[in-house]
């Protein structure tokens, strides 16, 4: 009986310390980057839908999101943007929210256009491209 006992604990014991086990996947970090790059509401809502369902399903502190706007999608940042205050509860739950400097510069924005809660990265696109290279999950709405 103590034998068995002692079997049985160390198979607990290695398959919390064996990567791919029920614990460690459980306890896995997920990262996703979503690109918005179209200039419709509905695709805003959709991608704040996504950021917020992803959060809830396996937890805020378990996943990074990063939501990158560009090209026509800055808009989605924009202070009179129709999305605005769903972005300003994103980034409170966590959601990165980053706007792409080429597209401001191109489009004539400034910070001050944009939400307080955002973010700035050089160029969108290359925002996107390091974060998959770097192994995060890919989302277009």
């Amino acid at each position: 009986m103590q034998r068995r006992l002692v079997l049985q604990s160390l198979a607990v014991v290695t398959a919390a310390a064996v990567p791919g086990s029920v614990q460690a996947q459980t306890a896995q970090r997920h990262r996703i980057v979503i690109q918005m790059s179209d200039a419709d509401p509905g695709k805003w809502n959709l991608a704040l839908n996504n950021a917020k369902n992803l959060q809830d399903d396996v937890g805020a502190a378990n996943v990074d999101i990063e939501l990158v706007a560009y090209g026509p999608g800055i808009g989605m940042l924009k202070m009179e943007s129709p999305v605005a205050n769903r972005v300003a509860d994103a980034a409170k739950a966590g959601v990165k929210v980053l706007a792409c400097e080429n597209t401001m510069r191109g489009q004539k924005l400034t910070r001050d256009d944009m939400r307080p809660a955002t973010g700035y990265v050089p160029a969108g696109v290359t925002e996107i491209m390091k974060k998959q290279a770097e192994g995060w999950s890919y989302l277009r709405p």
